[in-house]
């Protein structure tokens, strides 16, 4: 793969490709955007990029458009099995994703994480452990900023490299090697896109494809998932695990205590005590964060203030207000069934559950248990609505409500609730229905909660 290519195309105009874009027509490359987009919808896209040798086609493209490239660089919204790069892997032109272009340049060490649920949290907890540590920290990748934009500064502002890595970007990845891969749990999601979950599965396995003896993969030895790819297609990387069961080597956890082991033995622990963070699966990413932290010169200190002081993400079991003794939490972030599950499993209380958005192929049965145990009232929005009503009828001990609005639904909610319940927005679905995205979402549920009175 050339590591300055002459003719590139990029593909897609977002975040990724804006900064795609720029770091290689900074260096010499002639750049070719192509986005099924508009003009009129790309115009501040385009405005970044001015004053750069960059060529825009925009509003369909084709095999055409790929054909004399010497590299075609990927954002990760735009699936790798797009028909118009056949032609340009046969005739043997790369196809690659940013997050590959940026490891192939990058000269720190990096510690990626993936998982269905959790990595949004478990990338900000190790970057501030570290930062805690007096080390200078770059946090990015599918957390928002694109890894390429930390390859210039790296060499003499950055120590260590924190990438949150989805699986659309693992997807494009070719020799991408962490010095730390991290898989934090495999559930269904994205199934709009795989063509099974077995598909979904291997393309998150695939963080730890490169690594070799001497890196450090981190596992979820409680994920059945996990497991059965451990033993069907173990690490090359030494491997540790982090589990509520004790462990030879990793972190074990208890209610309030992670403890560090290694060779059966504790080397270290860290009290939860002060720990904002709630449920089993914080646990869980707070395991997993201080293995990957320490094993990049995080001190104990730096690790325990960070657990002591970390406040948790906007639209991530996020406090959105308390009105007539009513809790209003927005988990907006939970775009597939299990992560509203986790959410839900934090709670003893009773809840009433706002639902609703655009599924992703996934399977809403996997909430009827939980539902049934947690939930006083769910109400459904959105285009899934009618889907997810008829899959738990029956399982709320008070029933379901359709509603037409986000608005509708946090009005409704807090007239069906009493002083103590939790009306939890929790959607386990994509946004796109009626939303920009989750980030848009939750800011609207935040809204609709201040509005009430």
């Amino acid at each position: 793969m050339p590591l300055n290519p002459e003719q590139v195309v990029v593909v897609g105009l977002g975040r990724s490709g804006i900064a795609t874009t720029r770091f290689l027509a900074q260096r010499g490359s002639r750049v070719t955007v192509v986005d099924q987009a508009p003009e009129s919808r790309l115009q501040d896209a385009m405005t970044a990029l001015s004053g750069l040798d960059v060529r825009f086609r925009l509003g369909s493209h084709g095999a055409a458009d790929f054909e004399n490239a010497d590299m075609v660089v990927l954002s990760p919204g735009v699936p790798h099995t797009l028909p118009a790069l056949a032609s340009a892997r046969e005739k043997g032109i790369p196809v690659i994703g940013e997050m590959e272009l940026a490891a192939s340049h990058l000269q720190i060490p990096m510690i990626a994480i993936t998982g269905t649920n959790g990595k949004t949290t478990t990338t900000e907890l190790t970057g501030k452990m570290l930062e805690n540590s007096g080390l200078r920290v770059f946090v990015g990748g599918n957390i928002g900023t694109p890894l390429i934009t930390c390859v210039d500064s790296a060499s003499d502002l950055v120590d260590v490299a924190v990438v949150e890595v989805s699986s659309f970007q693992l997807d494009t990845i070719v020799r991408f090697r962490p010095n730390t891969a991290m898989l934090l749990n495999i559930t269904p999601d994205h199934l709009d896109r795989y063509a099974d979950f077995s598909a979904y599965a291997a393309a998150k396995w695939a963080i730890f494809q490169n690594q070799e003896a001497s890196d450090l993969a981190i596992l979820n030895g409680m994920d059945l998932e996990v497991a059965a790819m451990t033993e069907k297609n173990p690490p090359r990387a030494r491997t540790c695990f982090f589990s509520d069961s004790p462990v030879a080597a990793g972190a074990w956890i208890q209610k309030n205590e992670i403890r560090i082991m290694a060779d059966n033995h504790m080397t270290a622990s860290f009290s939860l005590s002060r720990n904002l963070l709630t449920g089993p699966h914080n646990r869980e990413n707070i395991a997993a964060a201080c293995l990957a932290a320490r094993e990049h010169g995080a001190t104990d200190a730096g690790i325990q203030k960070t657990l002591d002081t970390f406040t948790g993400l906007h639209h991530r079991m996020e406090d959105a207000g308390i009105h007539r003794g009513v809790r209003f939490v927005n988990d907006s972030k939970a775009t597939n069934v299990d992560a509203t599950k986790r959410a839900l499993e934090c709670f003893d209380e009773p809840v009433i559950l706002i639902m609703g958005g655009q599924n992703k192929n996934c399977d809403f049965r996997h909430l009827e248990e939980t539902v049934q145990r947690r939930v006083k009232v769910l109400v459904v929005m959105g285009e899934a609505r009618g889907e997810i009503a008829t899959v738990l009828s029956g399982k709320p001990r008070q029933g379901v409500l359709s509603v037409s609005s986000l608005k509708e639904a946090v009005r409704a909610s807090l007239s069906m609730a009493s002083a103590g319940d939790t009306v939890l927005f929790s959607p386990a679905c994509a946004s796109f229905d009626m939303f920009d995205n989750y980030a848009h979402r939750g800011d609207a549920f935040r809204e609709a909660v201040d509005e009430l009175t």
